[in-house]
């Protein structure tokens, strides 16, 4: 590991150490390239990069500028992603970049999300350094989190692929915003995805993501159809995402389309970034999401980023008996016998018990 600092080096070009050729894309003549990477598509002549910021036509090939190149490392908890139907109270060994795919208004990770490389601080990492690193916390897997890992794709393909290896477990925490071929190429060695499902109508991704629903949505079905086990956050906006209808809809295509099984995290807003004029949202209206997902159907329904309540806990959806306590990012299981529920048996989904 060494830290890169920014000089003329370290712009992109192909002197650069995170450089290195990339994966998904293809030629369209004349020089310029085309990325397939994620749905955006984007078209490059020489010398211009992706909407991501770290993905770069340079003589003619898709670079990507950010192999290795780490912005954060840190060992959390894993319900902080937010995982609770996975390997709860285990620590896991989160790396990010710089970078995004998408250019949310509300970003809480602004300052890593929407930076190039040239403009950060990084450290090089190998992957025998994020081998280390997790072994050396005791962490029971990898993360990629923070930014979005969908654009340092080379990296975390390559990584959970050693991770894997290892016995250990896998995770994005991610928009969503990635094509149908690489999504399946990393699923093989990929255990678990937190997606961002930001908003229940296509005007909210235009106005505040500048990207598409559709996408995200047809992610999430090929992530739970590709055997990952997918767990959805849902930042719960004043004014932009949170009427009744839009969580009956977004709760309907969850059972519907999905399962009644899939994990749902209603998440509440705070001023930041771009979206410094809205308020909190009332613990009214999160309670309102809750009631309406669970009448929907969805059977694993949490709220976070507020002070603790039973909201935060796993019942059982068959007798309601309280299988696993949290207190923030403390977890107590009480009420499971293996993936069971003591007191009437059910098979619970949750992984790592």
């Amino acid at each position: 590991m060494g830290l890169i600092s920014k000089n003329g080096k370290e712009r992109g070009d192909e002197a650069s150490p995170g450089v290195r050729e990339a994966m998904f894309w293809h030629e369209l003549g004349q020089g310029k390239v085309e990325c397939e990477l994620c749905p955006h598509r984007c078209k490059l002549s020489e010398g211009k990069r992706g909407i991501c910021g770290v993905r770069k036509n340079i003589g003619g090939k898709l670079n990507t500028l950010v192999y290795g190149l780490g912005s954060s490392a840190h060992d959390d908890p894993i319900e902080k992603k937010p995982l609770y139907n996975f390997y709860p109270g285990t620590t896991v060994m989160s790396f990010g970049t710089v970078g995004c795919n998408f250019r949310c208004l509300h970003c809480q990770n602004f300052q890593i999300s929407q930076v190039k490389p040239d403009d950060a601080s990084l450290q090089k990492f190998t992957v025998k350094d994020v081998l280390s690193l997790t072994a050396g916390h005791n962490c029971g897997g990898v993360a990629w989190t923070y930014n979005e890992p969908t654009i340092w794709f080379e990296f975390t393909y390559d990584g959970c692929k050693a991770v894997k290896e290892q016995g250990l477990y896998t995770v994005y925490v991610t928009n969503g915003y990635i094509n149908e071929e690489p999504l399946k190429k990393i699923a093989p060695y990929l255990d678990a995805m937190n997606i961002d499902v930001k908003a229940g109508t296509d005007e909210f991704y235009k106005k505040v993501c500048k990207g598409e629903r559709k996408h995200v949505l047809a992610t999430c079905e090929l992530a739970h159809k590709l055997g990952i086990h997918i767990e959805l956050t849902y930042l719960v906006i004043p004014g932009f995402n949170d009427t009744e209808e839009e969580i009956k809809q977004f709760a309907d295509w969850v059972v519907q389309s999905l399962s009644p099984e899939v994990v749902v995290h209603f998440s509440r807003f705070h001023p930041d970034y771009k979206l410094t004029d809205r308020d909190g949202t009332p613990m009214e209206t999160l309670d309102m999401a809750y009631k309406i997902s669970k009448k929907a159907g969805c059977e694993y329904v949490y709220v976070g980023n507020i002070v603790h309540n039973t909201y935060e806990n796993t019942y059982c959806p068959k007798c309601n008996n309280l299988l696993i306590e949290r207190v923030g990012y403390s977890t107590n299981i009480v009420g499971l016998k293996g993936p069971t529920c003591k007191k009437c048996g059910k098979a619970i989904p949750i992984k790592g018990i």
